[in-house]
């Protein structure tokens, strides 16, 4: 099964090892009628897989249904996932179907399975081997084809241990596990994360973005994120908002997150960092320098069309000659530390730094292009793309 078509219908970002041993153990297990527990921390994404197993196997067709076993009252728990007939108990004014009934042929996944009172894990039992449930009030017993997917954040085995939770279940529910790692673990993910949070929801908002600065990002690398990715994204979500769209810095990031900076840059005015080898360093001022200009070229671009003076709100960069025929709120400050100096720059295209950052990057990476496109942050289809469009096959030797 195709992993990165896995990946892309699912909604799972990373490049990391670990989010690839998931996405690999859900092309194995999706296709197979098994039934599968998902275990990590909150916040990590548990649920994307669910979906992801869903989306990849024969039950795709029929329904998804997704049941939160923690936010269900233990009274009515068995009703809602078994359903009940009229008269059951004092509002059972009708006949009602239950989740399992509902998912008929589809799939059902029970989020923080942990949290299910004991008497109705025999029932669950009871369907998960034989797919028998009874009705509460009923006298007679329905049959369920449905495939079971769990998920928890706690430690089943420990509540075994302590009498919570039944073993025949525990050992009937992990036939197959899937361990979603906690965002501390996969940290090289951070940045594609962000993009991906931040893009989402100013485009859904109509809001202006200008991007996070490399040390800004960095800087959110080394947040042990207790929340995860749930965390993480409403980081990224109110930053923005509080920021009213200016370009996220170091600065900015440590204000919101409340920490200290422990490593800054040895001087603020120099476009990149000084502490790290110097082909690291060349190579880390070409692709800020194509970060950068990426995002303000479209500022330029809603500048060209409508006529607009779009720095009135904020100081949009510009370079070369285009720079003196405008207004003096749209030139360069060269004193700023948020943006790269006309020095740094000189008279690259944007095109001409793009080729530039790809040809160099490959070379770095000897060729290797999944880690230049990880690098680059694009998929591996634009980077082909553009080594075709560049003419770089021929340039690059390792």
């Amino acid at each position: 099964m195709n992993i990165e078509r896995i990946q892309k219908t699912s909604g799972m970002v990373g490049g990391s090892d670990a989010i690839h041993e998931v996405l690999d153990m859900v092309a194995q297990v999706a296709p197979i009628d098994i039934s599968v527990l998902v275990t990590g921390e909150s916040g990590t994404g548990k649920e994307l897989v669910a979906k992801a197993l869903h989306q990849h196997s024969k039950r795709s067709h029929q329904p998804l249904i997704t049941v939160n076993c923690g936010a269900i009252p233990e009274g009515i728990i068995e009703s809602e996932l078994f359903g009940h007939k009229k008269g059951a108990y004092t509002d059972a004014r009708g006949d009602r179907k239950g989740y399992f009934e509902t998912a008929n042929k589809g799939t059902i996944f029970l989020d923080e399975i942990g949290e299910t009172p004991l008497e109705t894990q025999v029932k669950l039992l009871r369907v998960l081997e034989s797919g028998e449930f009874t009705p509460v009030g009923a006298s007679t017993s329905k049959k369920t084809d449905v495939r079971v997917v769990t998920a928890t954040n706690k430690n089943l085995a420990e509540l075994v241990e302590s009498g919570k939770f039944r073993q025949d279940l525990f050992y009937r529910l992990k036939t197959v596990t899937i361990d979603v790692p906690a965002l501390r673990h996969r940290v090289e993910d951070i940045s594609l994360l962000v993009e991906r949070f931040a893009l989402e929801f100013t485009r859904a908002n109509d809001i202006v973005y200008r991007g996070f600065m490399p040390e800004a990002i960095r800087m959110m690398k080394t947040k042990p994120w207790k929340g995860n990715i749930r965390e993480l994204k409403n980081f990224v979500e109110s930053i923005i908002v509080l920021e009213k769209g200016e370009r996220i810095t170091v600065e900015m990031v440590e204000r919101h997150l409340g920490v200290e900076i422990k490593e800054m840059t040895p001087n603020s005015a120099l476009p990149m960092l000084m502490n790290q080898p110097p082909e690291a360093a060349e190579r880390e001022l070409i692709l800020r320098q194509l970060f950068l200009l990426r995002q303000d070229v479209e500022y330029l671009k809603q500048f060209a069309t409508e006529g607009s003076i779009i720095s009135n709100q904020m100081d949009v960069p510009m370079i070369g000659k285009e720079s003196e025929s405008l207004t003096p709120s749209l030139h360069i400050n060269a004193e700023s530390e948020y943006f790269i100096q006309n020095s740094s720059i000189g008279d690259m295209s944007l095109e001409d730094l793009e080729r530039e950052a790809i040809e160099r990057t490959l070379k770095f990476f000897r060729n290797n292009r999944r880690a230049t496109a990880k690098s680059l942050s694009m998929s591996e289809r634009t980077l082909y793309r553009k080594i075709d469009q560049y003419g770089l096959e021929r340039k690059i030797k390792v």
